[in-house]
């Protein structure tokens, strides 16, 4: 990890600073980052093994969580798994593999994004910025114009308070999640491709990869119960890309 050093004479204390916890089993790595972030604004606490990592994330409101994936006691995706039950938080994972698998299995479990150990101290501030200020979104409060909902059967998207109910329950979508039904919902009964569908998330500046929308709208077709194979809500369109079915279309491949 690079580490330019922080100008401390920028360090801010008090209320409005953004909560981070950082899940790391390397006490000098969350010193690191810690020393790093608290001039930029960002209030730093530190977990050193899975099961308090856990333990703090869903005790406490913090703003994102920096997710190691080796961990003692539970490793991250497992961490991941379990605090997405409960939470939407904004979590950046860490690695010190990279590889593609990897990355791949954590943003199906609900990662937002994915960062390898050799990042440098400016990419990490920027990733974190870019996943905060996206889930502060869902935190705006919509203005007095009637609220833009899009309905498909059992499905509202509301884009305004970008919520998301199903059978009038709501869905816990992670922001990547959201966005990428949202654009859909847009357009019902159209195909938008993959390329599309990044231009549209691609502000969030995360590391694209090619299978990354596929991950993502699979870890959406769970939370929407939907079998990819007889769509009620999601179709693949065979070399083409996505479409949110109509519904007043039927469903058949």
């Amino acid at each position: 990890m690079a580490n330019p050093a922080p100008n401390k004479s920028s360090a801010a204390s008090g209320p409005g600073r953004s909560r981070v916890l950082v899940i790391d089993d390397d006490r000098k790595l969350c010193r690191l980052i810690q020393e790093y972030l608290d001039p930029m604004g960002y209030a730093v606490e530190s977990a050193h093994n899975g099961p308090e990592g856990l333990e703090k994330a869903l005790g406490g409101e913090w703003q994102a969580v920096i997710l190691d994936v080796m961990l003692p006691g539970m490793d991250g995706f497992e961490v991941l798994k379990r605090l997405r039950q409960a939470s939407a938080v904004p979590v950046l994972m860490l690695t010190s593999r990279g590889e593609e698998a990897d990355r791949i299995v954590g943003l199906e479990i609900g990662a937002d994004d994915y960062l390898p150990k050799t990042f440098s101290t400016r990419e990490l501030l920027a990733r974190l910025r870019a996943v905060t200020r996206r889930a502060a979104q869902a935190a705006t409060t919509p203005g007095s114009a009637p609220t833009p909902e899009i309905v498909a059967g059992p499905l509202r998207v509301n884009t305004a308070s970008r919520t998301a109910l199903l059978n009038d329950a709501a869905l816990t979508l992670t922001p990547v999640e959201f966005d990428l039904l949202a654009s859909l919902a847009r357009a019902p009964g159209r195909v938008k491709s993959r390329e599309q569908l990044l231009d549209e998330i691609r502000e969030r500046n995360y590391d694209v990869f090619d299978r990354s929308i596929d991950v993502h709208i699979s870890a959406l077709r769970r939370k929407l119960g939907d079998d990819p194979r007889e769509p009620r809500f999601i179709r693949t369109v065979r070399a083409a890309g996505y479409m949110l079915i109509h519904p007043d279309q039927d469903t058949g491949s």
